[in-house]
């Protein structure tokens, strides 16, 4: 077997070991990676709700506080406002899904289904636990969630879900007397949750990757072509020409021409010394005859 077949089979497999052991790494971290920048962007989401809430309650509810008392207006609602304008977001970015899941809502669609409601109960039970995220199955596939609670601290809020006695009467004529009621201040009533398709960094960290592994191996082939040609420049070439002439010699034709090495390298070293065997062995040929 030739040197430089044996040279391009040890590196062919320490360059398959190394790009499987980068591809897993990289890969594990990208996805990672890519689910963290997920959930980045679902906490920016969440603080954007919040901030529709606030500005709801600051800024639009005391404008409407008259017309309220004759007609009930959900858009001056805090959750109600939150939801819709994340919802009209939803329409540019359809992949992150958001809820204001409530344990007794007053809207029916902030209901909050099963898996919701372990999570609002873990908040209700664990007063330090400011925010969960983890995956679940769904009808549609696996899912990245994060969730944050809920929590009544403006005295406000009661007075519409305190008592059906304390609720404006268009509020109960549109909702009904029947849900939204008996909250009580610093009670978590319920949890902010933002759901992302798992599809989604998957999909991203699977585009990073193949484009981080195709790179990786373009730079291992260019460092094979490379190295391949450094072989056979410094070492495959000049000692094939010493083998050749090595080979001249030993059938007798001492007028073969001298191989020049111009290097100091071993090859050199090796020429030099099979210069001077090849003018001791022409000596001992001339004492012979």
């Amino acid at each position: 077997m030739r040197l430089l077949l044996k040279f391009n089979l040890i590196f062919a497999l320490v360059f398959a070991l190394g790009l499987m052991g980068c591809g897993w790494l990289s890969r594990d971290l990208l996805q990672r990676n890519a689910k963290e920048e997920i959930l980045e962007h679902a906490r920016l989401l969440m603080e954007k709700a919040i901030a529709v809430r606030n500005y709801t309650t600051s800024q639009i509810q005391p404008l409407l506080g008259t017309q309220m008392k004759y007609s009930f207006l959900p858009q001056s609602v805090p959750a109600y406002a939150a939801t819709e304008v994340l919802h009209e977001l939803a329409r540019k970015y359809p992949e992150y899904g958001y809820k204001e899941a409530t344990l007794n809502p007053t809207n029916p669609r902030d209901k909050a289904v099963a898996w919701e409601e372990d999570i609002v109960n873990r908040f209700r039970n664990v007063e330090s636990q400011k925010e969960l995220s983890g995956e679940r199955d769904s009808p549609t596939g696996r899912m990245l969630f994060i969730a944050r609670p809920l929590k009544i601290t403006n005295p406000a809020c009661l007075v519409c879900h305190s008592t059906v006695d304390a609720a404006p009467k268009p509020m109960l004529d549109r909702y009904g007397p029947a849900n939204g009621f008996g909250w009580n201040l610093n009670e978590v009533i319920g949890a902010q949750v933002v759901s992302v398709p798992m599809t989604v960094p998957l999909a991203r960290a699977q585009a990073t990757w193949r484009v981080f592994m195709l790179s990786l191996g373009g730079v291992f082939v260019a460092i094979a072509v490379v190295l391949n040609l450094m072989l056979w420049a410094l070492v495959i070439r000049p000692v094939t020409r010493l083998s050749a002439l090595a080979d001249k010699v030993s059938l007798g034709e001492m007028d073969a021409p001298e191989f020049k090495a111009a290097s100091h390298d071993e090859i050199g070293v090796l020429a030099a010394s099979f210069a001077r065997m090849r003018r001791s062995l022409e000596q001992a040929m001339k004492m012979l005859s």
